[in-house]
């Protein structure tokens, strides 16, 4: 049986060629995969390294990378600036980052995404009159993080992150059940939204209890 045979939101997830992706560094990488994982058009998320030059960097051998979650979005459901938007709310726009692991980012993959985060940049300023001392770069390599940090409020969840672990496996990292549970578990989602999700979601009760329980 395949992973996404029992969850039915996962096989009305449309395919990558279908998404559109974007990266972002807002700090500790574990709160933003769960923040954006949790929003409907969201279809997949992964977090890693990236922004940097050295060769194959690892959680303990970052060298100049910054930890980074790339979203995957439906564009007929959710447009780049509503990912933006999330992004300024989701770390200090206005102070320069003191490490570099952990900075914020916006890094961009084409022109289209440059010009909507210049303008959406400019526009935060004007409304605050402060500085914006985020920078906007474009994305050059991204290396996939370690299995251990991917989803990582799900993995940290008992019954629930061992119970998705044995159905993915590998598979984990680009689940759009996976990903909305890693939000929902961090306490992100409406209620509407998070009572619907789970409604089309055909898991064991202990499971479904164990996230009811962390809402």
């Amino acid at each position: 049986m395949e992973a996404t045979d029992r969850l039915t939101p996962d096989r009305t997830a449309p395919p990558p060629s279908e998404t559109r992706t974007a990266t972002f560094g807002l700090g500790c990488f574990w709160g933003p995969d769960a923040r954006f994982g949790s929003m409907t058009g969201v279809v997949r998320t992964r977090v890693g390294y990236a922004g940097g030059t050295a060769a194959d960097p690892t959680y303990y051998s970052l060298g100049d990378h910054t930890e980074v979650v790339q979203v995957e979005y439906a564009p007929a459901d959710l447009d780049y600036t509503d990912l933006l938007e999330v992004c300024w709310r989701s770390h200090d726009p206005f102070s320069a980052a003191h490490k570099r692991q952990y900075r914020g980012v916006i890094l961009v993959h084409d022109d289209d995404q440059l010009a909507a985060a210049e303008r959406s940049r400019d526009a935060l300023a004007d409304r605050t009159g402060k500085s914006v001392q985020t920078p906007i770069e474009t994305l050059g390599e991204f290396t996939l993080a370690e299995d251990s940090h991917q989803k990582y409020e799900l993995r940290s969840t008992p019954v629930l992150g061992d119970e998705l672990l044995d159905h993915y496996g590998e598979a984990l990292v680009d689940s759009t059940v996976a990903a909305r549970l890693n939000g929902f578990v961090a306490g992100h989602g409406d209620p509407d939204q998070r009572e619907a999700f789970l409604a089309g979601l055909d898991l064991p009760p202990s499971v479904l209890a164990e996230v009811e329980r962390r809402l």
